[in-house]
C-alpha cells in the first residue's frame, strides 16, 4: 500500500470517527436511559394565589403528590383498547416507531421547515413526555423527532408492550391536573379507574391529544364529539360493535372529582389552562412558579354561600307543587373597567357528582334567553346606521308571522302569551317583550347584531348564517363569562372588556416571568348607546309590565340588569352591573335536564340581587355617568313622537342628539260626532248636536288588538239624518280625505291568517268538519272599508261588511292560495298579496 493510500484511509477513518462522534453528540449522547422511566426527579410545586396573596392551590408534581400507578390488569380493557385504537392502532405489532408515518412526516416537514406532521406511536409519546426534558418536548423540530424516535426504539428493546402501555396510561396527562388514568378517573368522574364503563373510557382516551380543547368540564359538546370519534375508531378496529358504540354515545355522563384541598377549584383549573397556553406546558411542568391572580376569595366565598342558600330554597316543595328540579348555578363577577375576574363559581360544589359539580358552567356554552336582547337593541340605537331606533320608537306588539330562511312561518310569542299593542322600545326592552325584540332584530339585521356581539367579546356567534330571528330570544349559545364581559362594556361606556384571570407569574427566585397590566379596551360601542342601554335596564318603572314595581331586580343603589329564560326551562340568567361591578348568574342543570317553571326572575335574579347587595354593602353609592351628546325631549307616551295638543299622556325621553323626533303625533285626533246618531257629523248636522271627541287611531296592524282590548273606535260612516252630506263632506269622501282615511295604493289589504307557507296535516282521529283554520285579513293604515271578501283558490269564502274580517275554512289536502279583495268608502277596489299553504293527509 502506498503512502498516499495510507493517508487517504487514515483521513477516511478520522472523518468517519468524527462524523460518528458528531452524530452521537447531536442526537444520542445526552439521551436519558430507558431505566430512568421509574425514577424521575421531584418537581418543585407551583402555587396559585388570589389577589390578596391567599393560597388557592398548590400544584404538586405528578410524582410528588397523589399519583397512583396501576398494573395493566387493573386498568379497564375498554380504556386500553380505546387508547390503542385512538393513538396507535399497530401498537402490538410495530417496533416502537411507525416507519411509514415518520417518513411521511419527514417529507412534509422538509417542505414546511418545521415539524408539521406527527406520526408518534404510543412508545414515542411515552419517550417524549417522560424522558425528554420539558423544554425539549414542545419543540417542533426534526432533531427532537429523531431523538424521540431513538428513545422509543430503545424503550421497545427494554420493556414489553404491556409494560409500555401500562407506563403510558399511568404517566399521560389528561388535563385538570390529572396525570395517569387513576387520577383522571377521579378528576373527571369521582371514581376509581376500575369502575369506568365504556362511555367513560372512550371519553378519557380522547383527551391526551388536546386536554384543553376536549375538556368536558368547560366544553362538554367538544368532549362528546371527541368521544364519538374514539368509539368509531374502536368499531373500526374490531374492539366493539356498532350497537355498543351507539349506546355509549347516548349515555348521559356525570362529572365530578374526588375531594382534595383547593379553593375556588373552577377558577384554579381555568388559570391552569391559561398558564399552559401562555407559558407552555414545559414551563409549567418545571414547577416552582408563583401565580398571582385577580380572584377575590372573600367575594368567591360569598358567592358560593348565596348560591347554595338560594338553590336550597328553590328545591323546597311548597303549596303542593312538585319539585322544581333545579340543582346547579354559576356566577361570574368582573371589574367592568379592567376585566379582572373577581369571582368564578362554576357550580355550587365542585366535588358533587349528583350535580355534575366539576363542570364549569361559567365557561360552558348555554342558551342565554332574553339576556341577549340588550345587544340587539344596542345595534338598533346606533346613530350611524341608516335608520336608527330610539328608546321612544313605537313598535306594535301584536301577533306577527315572519318567514324564516327556510321558508317556514315563525310566530314569536311573549313570555306571558299576551300582546300589548303599540309600545315604545324603552318599555319593550325593560319588560322583555319577545315579539318586539324580534321586530327590532328584523330591522337591524342578523349580520349587524352578531357583528356587535363579536366586538363585545362573544366568540360563539361567529356565523350569522347559522341563526335566525330567534337569536334575539336566546336561539344561539354563549358563555356566561363572555356575556358578563359584554354587559361590562355597557357599564364602562362602550369599551371592550377582556376577562383577566392572572396578574403576574414569578419563578422560584421571585423573577417576574409574565405580568398582565389591566388596560382599558377598545371602544367598540358608542358611549351614548351604552348609556341608553344602561338607562333602560336601570329603569324600574319601565319594567313594571314585565316584572312589577320594586321587584328583586331593584337594588338599594343604581344598577342595570336583564334576565333571560329559555322556552324549555333549561337555562335562566340574570346579568347586571353597577358602575364598579358586573355580575352574571346562570341557574339550571349542567346535564341540560329542564327545570320545572323556574324563570330568570325566580331563579337567577335572587342570587344576583343578594350577591350585589352583600359585596357592595358599605361602599359609597355610585351613579352612572351620563356622557355628552344626549338630549331630553317630551314625547307622546304612546307614539313616541312630539305631542300634539290632543295627546293625553306625555313623558320625557332620552335621545342621542340628532335622533330625537321631528314629527308630531297623529294617533290622537279629534273627530266631530253627531250625538243623535253617533255617526260622523257633516256640515248639515245642527251645531248643538255636534261634539268633538278625541280618538286613538291605532296603526292598522294593531286595530284588531285594540278592538279586543275595548279601546273606543271612531264611527266609520257619516250622518245622513239631516239630509245629504254637504259639499265639504262629499269632497272629503270622494278624495279619500275623511278623518279615518289616508291615501293608499290598490294593494292595501293584508292577510293575517293563515301564516305564509304553513304546512297542516289532517288527523285521522278527528272528524273532517272539526279540522278548520282561520282565514282573516285587515286593511292597511288609514283604510276605511265598505266591504271585504275572503277568497280560497280564487273562489269566494265569505263577504263581510264590517270587522272582524275573518272566517273558518275546512282543511282540504293540497296546496291552496288565499287572498282578500274589498272596496273602500269611495268604491275603490283593494286587494291583498296571496298567501300559500300546504295541507297533507
Amino acid at each position: 500500500m502506498t503512502r498516499r493510500c495510507i493517508v487517504l484511509v487514515s483521513l477516511l477513518a478520522i472523518t468517519l470517527s468524527l462524523g460518528t462522534w458528531a452524530f452521537h453528540t447531536w442526537l444520542i449522547a445526552d439521551l436519558p436511559s430507558p431505566q430512568e422511566l421509574q425514577s424521575r426527579a421531584v418537581v418543585p410545586s407551583t402555587k396559585i394565589y388570589d389577589r390578596h396573596n391567599r393560597l388557592l392551590y398548590e400544584i404538586i408534581g405528578s410524582h410528588a403528590g397523589k399519583h397512583t400507578p396501576l398494573p395493566l390488569d387493573e386498568i379497564p380493557l375498554y380504556l386500553r383498547q380505546a387508547t390503542i385504537a385512538t393513538e396507535d392502532a399497530s401498537f402490538y405489532t410495530n417496533p416502537g416507531v411507525d416507519a411509514k408515518a415518520i417518513l411521511r412526516a419527514i417529507l412534509i416537514n422538509l417542505r414546511g421547515g418545521e415539524v408539521l406532521s406527527g406520526g408518534s406511536t404510543i412508545t414515542q409519546q411515552l419517550a417524549r413526555n417522560v424522558l425528554l426534558p420539558p423544554e425539549e418536548r414542545t419543540r417542533r423540530t426534526l432533531t427532537r423527532k429523531w431523538r424521540e424516535t431513538i428513545l422509543a426504539w430503545r424503550l421497545a428493546r427494554t420493556y414489553s408492550k404491556d409494560e409500555i402501555l401500562a407506563l403510558y396510561l399511568n404517566e399521560t396527562y389528561y388535563g385538570n391536573l390529572a396525570y395517569g388514568v387513576e387520577a383522571a378517573a377521579q378528576a373527571y368522574f369521582g371514581k376509581s379507574a376500575a369502575e369506568l364503563d365504556l362511555a367513560e373510557c372512550a371519553l378519557l382516551a380522547g383527551l391526551p391529544q388536546s386536554p384543553a380543547r376536549y375538556n368536558p368540564l368547560t366544553d362538554p359538546q367538544a368532549a362528546k364529539e371527541r368521544q364519538a370519534v374514539v368509539l368509531d375508531l374502536m368499531v373500526k378496529h374490531g374492539y366493539i360493535d356498532e350497537a355498543q358504540a351507539r349506546l355509549a354515545k347516548e349515555e348521559q355522563l356525570h362529572f365530578a372529582s374526588v375531594p382534595f384541598p383547593i379553593r375556588a377549584p373552577h377558577f384554579v383549573m381555568h388559570v391552569r389552562r391559561l398558564l399552559e397556553d401562555e407559558l407552555g406546558l414545559a414551563t409549567l411542568e418545571r414547577g416552582g412558579l408563583q401565580v398571582y391572580t385577580t380572584l377575590d376569595l372573600d367575594m368567591q366565598d360569598t358567592a358560593q354561600w348565596i348560591v347554595r342558600r338560594r338553590l336550597a330554597q328553590l328545591s323546597e316543595r311548597w303549596g303542593g307543587f312538585p319539585d322544581r328540579n333545579v340543582r346547579n348555578a354559576a356566577l361570574v363577577a368582573l371589574d367592568p373597567w379592567t376585566g379582572e375576574i373577581l369571582v368564578m363559581l362554576g357550580s355550587p360544589d365542585y366535588f358533587n357528582p349528583r350535580i355534575d359539580g366539576a363542570v364549569n358552567v361559567a365557561l360552558a356554552t348555554r342558551q342565554p334567553g332574553s339576556s341577549i336582547k340588550p345587544i340587539t337593541y344596542a345595534a338598533a340605537f346606533d346613530p350611524s346606521s341608516a335608520e336608527p331606533y330610539t328608546p321612544a320608537t313605537m313598535v306594535n306588539d301584536v301577533r306577527t308571522s315572519f318567514i324564516t330562511r327556510e321558508g317556514d312561518p315563525y310566530v314569536p310569542v311573549n313570555y306571558d302569551h299576551l300582546y300589548r299593542g303599540p309600545v315604545l322600545l324603552r318599555q319593550a326592552l325593560a319588560s322583555s317583550f319577545n315579539l318586539v325584540a324580534v321586530k327590532v332584530l328584523d330591522h337591524v339585521g342578523l349580520e349587524d347584531m352578531t357583528a356587535l356581539a363579536r366586538r363585545l367579546g362573544i366568540t360563539t356567534l361567529d356565523d350569522s348564517d347559522r341563526f335566525g330571528l330567534a337569536l334575539t330570544l336566546g336561539g344561539g349559545e354563549v358563555r356566561l363569562l363572555e356575556m358578563t364581559a359584554a354587559y361590562a362594556a355597557f357599564a364602562n361606556g362602550g369599551h371592550r372588556v377582556e376577562p383577566l384571570a392572572i396578574l403576574r407569574v414569578e419563578d422560584s427566585q421571585g423573577h417576574v416571568l409574565r405580568e398582565w397590566r389591566p388596560e382599558t379596551g377598545e371602544q367598540v360601542l358608542d358611549e351614548r348607546v351604552a348609556y341608553l342601554i344602561t338607562d333602560i335596564l336601570s329603569d324600574d318603572t319601565a319594567r313594571i309590565a314585565g316584572f312589577g314595581e320594586g321587584s328583586v331586580l331593584k337594588l338599594s343603589r343604581p344598577a342595570a340588569v336583564k334576565t333571560g329564560t329559555t322556552t324549555d326551562w333549561r337555562d335562566n340568567w340574570t346579568i347586571g352591573y353597577t358602575p364598579e361591578l358586573a355580575v352574571g348568574v346562570w341557574v339550571g342543570n349542567a346535564d341540560n335536564e329542564p327545570m320545572r317553571r323556574v324563570s330568570g326572575v325566580a331563579g337567577a335574579a335572587p342570587i344576583w340581587h343578594d350577591f350585589m347587595e352583600e359585596v357592595l354593602k358599605g361602599r359609597p353609592v355610585q351613579e352612572f355617568t351620563e356622557p355628552e351628546g344626549l338630549v331630553r325631549v317630551e314625547v307622546c307616551a304612546l307614539s313616541g313622537k312630539l305631542p300634539s295638543p290632543h295627546c293625553p299622556h306625555r313623558k320625557t325621553e332620552l335621545f342621542i342628539a340628532g335622533t330625537e323626533p321631528r314629527e308630531y303625533c297623529t294617533l290622537h285626533r279629534p273627530v266631530r260626532i253627531d250625538v243623535a246618531t253617533g255617526m260622523l257629523a257633516t256640515e248639515n248636522c245642527p251645531p248643538e248636536q255636534v261634539v268633538e271627541r278625541v280618538y286613538t287611531f291605532l296603526p292598522a296592524e294593531a286595530v284588531e288588538w285594540g278592538r279586543k282590548q275595548g279601546i273606543p273606535q271612531p264611527p266609520t260612516e257619516y250622518c245622513s239624518l239631516h239630509g245629504n252630506m254637504g259639499q265639504e263632506a262629499r269632497y272629503r269622501v270622494q278624495n279619500n280625505h275623511s278623518p279615518l282615511s289616508t291615501p293608499h295604493s290598490p294593494l292595501s289589504l293584508v292577510m293575517t291568517s293563515p301564516d305564509p307557507f304553513s304546512v297542516f296535516r289532517l288527523s285521522p282521529a278527528l272528524p273532517l268538519s272539526h279540522q278548520r283554520i282561520e282565514v282573516a285579513a285587515r286593511p292597511t293604515e288609514g283604510i276605511a272599508l265598505a266591504e271585504l271578501t275572503l277568497y280560497v283558490d280564487g273562489n269566494p269564502l265569505v263577504r263581510l261588511a264590517s270587522p272582524p274580517y275573518r272566517s273558518l275554512w275546512p282543511l282540504t289536502p293540497g296546496v291552496h292560495a288565499f287572498h282578500a279583495e274589498g272596496y273602500d268608502a269611495t268604491g275603490r277596489r283593494l286587494t291583498s298579496a296571496p298567501v300559500y299553504i300546504t295541507v297533507l293527509e
